[in-house]
């Protein structure tokens, strides 16, 4: 049991609690990383890698390849549940309100499906679930279509299943809502600024299954870091965030966030 003793400084009713979220919390829901095997596509004779294929220069060169593998990728969320890691921060949200707040590089969707609500979740890579125009004609998303839950790997949309991936406003094709590698993040749709502006101002730090491959967490953990308030790192292994927040008297749970991270959030709503 994660004592409330073993989080020093921190107590329910001192502001806001922060909470950075990355690919292992949603791995242990059966989500690949598709990093490895699971995240190549052959296009005719070739295997691309995902830094390959989750561009917009890949999109604009062959924009039914790429959807094919995000619809894939799609699939394989849809077919994922909410772990107990993702019940216990929807819950940690119900409890503190408006001194909640979760951050997540995770496209899945899990922790809104898990009740988390999207005012208090910033998806700052965005949404598998979602599509937008690829002209920018709107900054409206739209969901997919259910038709799409099921996608086996390998394949193409068809001409009447490319129909359904179309901007309603301008007929223009759409696109995944998500960030790509040659992308950078903005405040309209990854929340870039008011994430910055959350850890300027929160009381604690809360990191659960990311190693930092990317800018916006980085900045997130340094800023933690640099101002020493509580930081607390959930992972299976040590991670480049695990060893900062030890550097500046933080504590490091190592384990799998179904483990802790229920257990962590009951401490935190403990009475003091």
């Amino acid at each position: 049991m994660v004592a409330a003793s073993s989080i020093p400084g921190w107590k329910r009713g001192d502001g806001l609690l922060l909470v950075l979220t990355g690919a292992g919390i949603s791995a242990e829901s059966g989500i690949p990383t598709f990093r490895g095997a699971e995240g190549y596509w052959k296009v005719g004779s070739r295997n691309y890698r995902p830094m390959e294929l989750a561009t917009h220069e890949a999109f604009v060169a062959a924009p039914d390849d790429v959807w094919g593998w995000y619809l894939y990728r799609r699939a394989a969320c849809r077919a994922a549940r909410p772990n107990a890691a993702h019940l216990a921060l929807a819950e940690l949200e119900r409890a503190l309100g408006g001194d909640f707040l979760l951050v997540t590089q995770n496209v899945d969707g899990l922790h809104l499906r898990a009740g988390n609500t999207p005012e208090r979740t910033y998806q700052i890579h965005g949404n598998i679930d979602f599509m937008r125009c690829s002209l920018e004609c709107t900054a409206a998303l739209a969901p997919i279509p259910s038709s799409f839950d099921f996608w086996e790997k390998g394949r193409s949309p068809s001409a009447a299943e490319k129909a359904l991936l179309v901007c309603e406003r301008c007929g223009a094709p759409s696109r995944p809502h998500v960030l790509w590698f040659d992308e950078s993040y903005d405040e309209p749709r990854f929340r870039f600024t008011s994430s910055l502006a959350a850890i300027d101002r929160a009381s604690m730090l809360v990191v659960v299954g990311t190693s930092g491959q990317t800018n916006l967490p980085n900045q997130i953990c340094g800023v933690a870091a640099r101002r020493r308030i509580p930081f607390v790192v959930v992972d299976p292994e040590p991670t480049p965030f695990s060893e900062l927040a030890l550097r500046v008297g933080g504590t490091f749970l190592r384990g799998a966030a179904s483990d802790h991270v229920p257990k962590l959030a009951t401490a935190l709503v403990a009475p003091a």
